[in-house]
């Protein structure tokens, strides 16, 4: 378990003492973190580092998960869609699968702390079962910039019970929702098994699963849930314009959740399409395993180029731990992905549809090892200055020192 101490040499003395110094006010204020899982996805990475660094810091900090059977998650994975635009047929039945898990939720956790930070659509409906005694902050983690309006409209008597929600991106903020909402945006834990620096024997291991004896060639990856919004299907199909011009492997790696019934099929979709690319080893295609975060570290070290062709985006940590790992990024000029990447300097920014667009900018770094190397250091700034789990820390004090004034 690190403390904020084993951060010192990555962001300095001043980023440490700075967080020590806005804890003050909030020594014996506590903080209630609730999610939809434990495990896959940005948001229970985030706080799996976030809640014990906040508890290091000063603060008690907690982590509970609203637990559900696969017809509520396959309802709020529809839920989750509709907000970033999808389609869905909102039933009085989903209407009432999705209250009832908060409900009985209700009934067997008690909410007694100073503050409840609710994440996402999953959880949302909680502050209709509690006696408000105290604020109730909403942090959506996704795309709201084209929100499906019937859904919208249903959720957000909800939301307007919350005192503040937290965006991820300027272009999310609902002009109809008279509540607060401030930008806040996602971070890495830089010493995360996923992250951090792995001795060669770790590596060495993983790196076998790359090639027949390794990285025989250059990878291009994406590193997503198998989901329709990050466009796998899409992937290959950049894949083999390139792999006109450059002889490379493709590596798509998709990590699964409790609260994502979807992946499966998005998948098995990417199998069908990819078939003769797989048969042949050009592409790779990857699932959860025992040790995936190891692994996603290995990974995206080990490649030439990441891809995040994503047709919605809430941030997309995955670009991050890229940019990182000093591997430079093509991504789609979507949701939090033009946040982290400066055209040109650390990686390219592609229209989500402009297949060619993409192919073009991956061949043009796979052909330049300067490029390459000039893009990769640059990346690692830019996430060093912006994008790391203790500037979240520090934002996320500031919000609590405002809002239990």
């Amino acid at each position: 378990m690190q403390g904020l101490e084993d951060y010192r040499e990555i962001v300095g003395d001043e980023v440490i003492s700075e967080i020590y110094r806005k804890v003050r006010p909030l020594y014996g204020k506590h903080i209630l973190h609730i999610n939809s899982t434990y495990h896959g996805g940005g948001v229970a990475e985030i706080l799996n580092s976030k809640v014990p660094l906040m508890n290091d810091a000063g603060v008690d900090a907690g982590w509970r998960i609203l637990p559900g059977n696969p017809e509520f998650f396959a309802i709020t994975k529809k839920f989750h869609n509709a907000l970033q635009g999808g389609e869905l047929n909102l039933t009085e039945i989903k209407k009432k699968l999705y209250f009832q898990a908060s409900e009985v939720f209700s009934t067997y956790t008690h909410v007694d702390h100073d503050c409840v930070v609710v994440h996402d659509p999953q959880p949302l409906p909680l502050i209709e079962y509690y006696k408000k005694r105290q604020p109730w902050l909403w942090r959506c983690h996704v795309d709201l910039s084209h929100p499906n309006k019937e859904v919208w409209n249903f959720l957000k008597p909800i939301i307007q019970r919350y005192d503040l929600v937290l965006l991820s991106h300027d272009s999310y903020r609902q002009p109809d929702l008279p509540v607060e909402q401030r930008i806040c945006y996602p971070a890495i834990d830089p010493l995360s098994i996923k992250n951090m620096e792995l001795p060669e024997k770790v590596t060495a291991k993983y790196r076998r699963k790359l090639g027949p004896k390794g990285p025989d060639k250059p990878i291009i990856s994406q590193v997503s849930r198998y989901d329709i919004w990050k466009d796998p299907e899409g992937v290959v199909d950049v894949f083999r314009l390139v792999k006109e011009k450059v002889d490379c492997r493709l590596v798509l790696c998709g990590n699964s959740a409790t609260d994502d019934p979807e992946g499966l099929e998005v998948l098995e979709a990417v199998k069908k399409k990819a078939a003769d690319l797989v048969e042949s080893g050009d592409v790779i295609l990857l699932t959860e395993e025992g040790n995936i975060f190891s692994f996603v570290n290995t990974l995206q070290r080990s490649s030439s180029v990441v891809i995040q062709k994503s047709i919605r985006e809430g941030f997309c940590l995955a670009v991050t731990e890229a940019l990182w790992k000093e591997v430079p990024v093509v991504g789609s000029k979507v949701g939090g992905i033009p946040l982290q990447i400066v055209d040109g300097e650390n990686g390219f920014l592609v229209e989500p549809n402009d297949v060619e667009g993409f192919a073009d900018r991956i061949v043009t770094i796979l052909k330049d090892a300067k490029l390459r190397k000039a893009m990769g250091v640059r990346g690692k700034e830019i996430v060093r200055e912006k994008f790391l789990i203790t500037r979240l820390i520090g934002d996320y004090l500031d919000i609590m020192s405002d809002i239990l004034r």
